[in-house]
């Protein structure tokens, strides 16, 4: 059985759920988002609680993950996610041009970053953490759509992921990193 798949959604006022053919459509105060049901799952809406049902014990994975993405999508229409990035090094700065980001990530170029429609950002300078006065840049991304916001953080880690021994450049900011000791420091 499948306990993810077990649990009721409770769907909150103002947000109106519509089971189609093969997808869930949910609108709430944020927007719209719609979700695709894999095949042999259906949900049912009894009041405001919505529960995901399963043909045979064979779609037992898919039963967690059809529950597990509805989930994300009430949460994400009603109180949307967010994802903070932060930028650490020395020169390593963003400049946000409305719908994209400009890096200085210590290459030879800037980096043009295009956002996507539905995420935004916002930046702001945070002092750092340390014995040396640093600052670093905070990114907050923010959008309803739980896998579309994940995979923007992870394009933007992936322009210049942390050094292992100075943890420089960007990073995701409520992820500790373990820096490995340098050639002195046995």
């Amino acid at each position: 059985m499948s306990r993810i798949g077990k649990k009721v959604i409770a769907v909150p006022k103002g947000v109106t759920v519509t089971i189609l053919d093969g997808e869930l459509e949910v609108k709430g105060p944020k927007g719209t988002l719609r979700t695709p049901i894999p095949e042999g799952v259906t949900f049912r809406l009894e009041g405001d609680q919505l529960q995901a049902e399963r043909a045979s014990d064979e779609q037992s994975a898919v039963h967690g993950l059809a529950r597990a993405l509805a989930n994300n999508a009430v949460v994400g229409v009603t109180e949307g996610f967010t994802k903070r990035m932060d930028l650490v090094g020395v020169g390593y700065k963003a400049d946000i041009q409305g719908r994209k980001i400009v890096f200085s990530l210590g290459y030879s170029h800037p980096v043009e970053f295009p956002l996507p429609e539905g995420v935004d950002v916002k930046g702001e300078r945070v002092a750092a953490k340390g014995s040396i006065p640093q600052y670093q840049l905070t990114l907050t991304l923010t959008g309803i759509d739980k896998q579309k916001l994940g995979q923007v953080a992870a394009e933007m880690y992936n322009l210049r992921k942390p050094d292992p021994y100075k943890g420089k450049g960007v990073r995701y900011a409520d992820v500790q990193l373990k820096l490995k000791p340098g050639k002195t420091g046995k």
